[in-house]
């Protein structure tokens, strides 16, 4: 197998640990609050530092990548990123705790700016790779929920977190065995073409700066309740942990399918007109979230997990289009800590928000807001008349 495809195989790996490890902790808590005592409410901002550190920790990545290595930062997040979240398996008190998901967030905050700059920097064709990266991103979300549940479930909480994390150590360990470290301007994207112009290139990063905040709350906030969410409204559906976990396992592959279908349109179409369609859908699924009740819930579930993944596949491709190489994982670098910034405000804001008498109805109604926030970016996004057809070509 070239180096090429074997680097995009472990980029692609470590991106389903990534959201795997970082997902963990939203089904797993269902079944740890006697081991601390406390209450749903009460453990969720337990993982604010760790969300925190998700996304500032992405500058300090971005830049060693650029500077120093994009094949060593990988490699210290599998590492290191392994060990702590074992580490998490073994807290017995609530600041260990929290602490160990700190740590966790703060070695995962390496993989977006690092991997999806290596990633870019190998892909023969940007769209597809973007999509087929995003699946096993989407694939390692669903994971973490089927393969949680199941470990809680067979094994104990504990285990959820130490088992991943001795496979993530073990990937780490191949990767630096099999992949060499990258040569300069070997890359395929290295090449310099006409960039866009300056005032498009504004206007899209402005419209991504938006839709990147107000999504990165949507997109974790929903995440981190879909469990939650199906053990309320699907008693029936969801009688277990391992049930409830292969039932958000299979809404999460909803999205798989969506990053699929909007690499392929990423390649074809202007970012513009693939854009739309996504921010459209989501405000509708997040209100119909927040009334539906039993299985009919499943529907605009699919349908918000097709949205929000579809529109992370949108985000990654904006900034690879409008980005020289020399300087790319420090783009991504922001994207994400914009990002994962505003992910870490999802979980007081769902905690908060969260009733015991209306449950996820009121949370679910303030999120749509964000959504309408997204297609209202997404109207102000550039179209091809006004030089997206000149930033399909990635700049270098």
């Amino acid at each position: 197998m070239p180096v090429e495809r074997r680097t995009i195989l472990f980029v692609n790996i470590s991106h389903l640990l990534d959201h795997m490890l970082m997902l963990i902790f939203p089904t797993a808590v269902l079944g740890m609050g006697a081991s601390f005592g406390l209450g749903f409410s009460e453990m969720l901002p337990l993982a604010i530092g760790g969300f925190i550190a998700f996304g500032a920790g992405s500058i300090p990545a971005g830049w060693l990548g650029d500077r120093w290595s994009r094949r060593n930062m990988l490699a210290l997040f599998l590492l290191g990123g392994g060990v702590a979240v074992m580490l998490t398996g073994f807290a017995e008190t609530p600041l260990q705790l929290a602490a160990g998901l700190t740590l966790m967030g703060l070695f995962a905050s390496i993989y977006h700016p690092v991997g999806t700059a290596l990633l870019v920097d190998q892909a023969p064709s940007l769209g597809r790779a973007i999509g087929i990266n995003g699946v096993w991103g989407n694939v390692g979300v669903a994971g973490a929920a089927l393969v949680t549940g199941t470990l809680v479930e067979i094994a104990g909480w504990r285990m959820a977190f130490i088992l991943p994390g001795i496979v993530a150590v073990a990937i780490g360990i191949l990767f630096l065995l099999l992949v060499p470290r990258e040569r300069p301007g070997t890359g395929r994207r290295k090449a310099a073409v006409a960039p866009p112009p300056r005032r498009i290139v504004v206007r899209a990063f402005a419209v991504l700066a938006v839709a990147t905040l107000a999504g990165g709350v949507t997109f974790t906030a929903a995440s981190v309740s879909l469990p939650k969410l199906f053990e309320e409204r699907l008693v029936a559906l969801a009688a277990s942990p391992a049930a409830l976990g292969s039932l958000v396992a299979v809404i999460f592959l909803f999205g798989a399918v969506a990053q699929l279908i909007v690499g392929r349109w990423i390649d074809r179409l202007p970012l513009r007109w693939v854009f739309l369609p996504l921010a459209v859908l989501q405000a509708p699924c997040l209100l119909a979230a927040a009334h539906v009740q039993g299985w009919l819930l499943l529907l605009p579930a699919a349908g918000l997990m097709f949205a929000l993944f579809g529109q992370v596949t949108v985000n990654d491709a904006m900034v690879a289009r409008y980005t020289a190489d020399a300087w790319r994982s420090r783009a991504y670098a922001v994207r994400y800590l914009v990002s994962f910034g505003a992910s870490a405000l999802a979980l007081p804001l769902v905690a908060f928000l969260h009733g015991d008498d209306g449950g996820f109805r009121l949370a679910f109604q303030v999120l749509a807001l964000f959504g309408l926030t997204v297609f209202a970016a997404a109207l102000f996004f550039p179209g091809q008349q006004a030089g997206d057809r000149a930033a399909a070509v990635p700049a270098g």
